[in-house]
């Protein structure tokens, strides 16, 4: 069970689909923490978009870390599917089943101490700030379809002060840290490696 964390844009998404990439497709499973976002149709959209999504308050951990225990025991989860231009749940799920290495990504996957606990390695995406906010901008245009106003002023309201909060002191939590994010062959190999040679004992 691998747990990869980093402040948004980091480059967390990049170095989970790297390792998957080098190891038996079969072999790999990847869970993005995103995914388990609170379901919240009891507000409007207009007050949903202004939830502050980076405190861990609004991800059902709980439920992730039910997932991650079921995995373990060799139990198939249904994974929520979020849309991120409504905020909210979508009826459908995505069946993950069991592999010999799961991945779990997101900003808050150290933060937690219950869920932190479960994983075997912990690895922290260490990327400077002003390339995670410009990867984040373009994200957040291109696949959220959002505005540059409304980007920038979630940005200052919630991203960085959670980051700094939360996300940069679970960095203390991590077993590897990489630098610069999906740039870093050489870390991104070495954490390969590591789970190649647990997989083949």
């Amino acid at each position: 069970m691998i747990g990869i964390a980093g402040g948004s844009g980091s480059g967390k998404t990049t170095v989970a689909n790297r390792v998957r990439a080098a190891l038996p497709v079969e072999d790999v499973a990847i869970l993005e923490h995103d995914a388990y976002y609170r379901d919240r149709p009891d507000l409007t959209y207009d007050e949903r978009a202004q939830l502050n999504f980076d405190h861990p308050d609004s991800l059902e951990t709980e439920l992730l870390v039910e997932h991650v225990r079921a995995l373990r025991r060799g139990e198939p989860v249904d994974v929520p599917l979020y849309d991120f231009k409504t905020h909210r749940r979508s009826q459908q799920v995505r069946c993950v089943k069991p592999t010999g290495v799961t991945i779990v990504e997101g900003i808050l996957v150290f933060a937690e101490e219950t869920l932190r606990k479960e994983f075997d390695v912990r690895v922290y995406v260490d990327t400077a700030p002003d390339i995670r906010a410009f990867r984040r901008i373009r994200r957040d245009i291109e696949q959220r379809g959002r505005s540059f106003d409304s980007i920038r002023e979630q940005y200052y309201r919630t991203v960085r002060p959670m980051h700094l909060q939360f996300v940069e002191p679970s960095k203390r939590h991590a077993h590897v840290i990489i630098p610069e994010g999906g740039e870093n062959a050489v870390g991104i190999d070495f954490v390969t490696r590591f789970i190649g040679s647990a997989l083949s004992r």
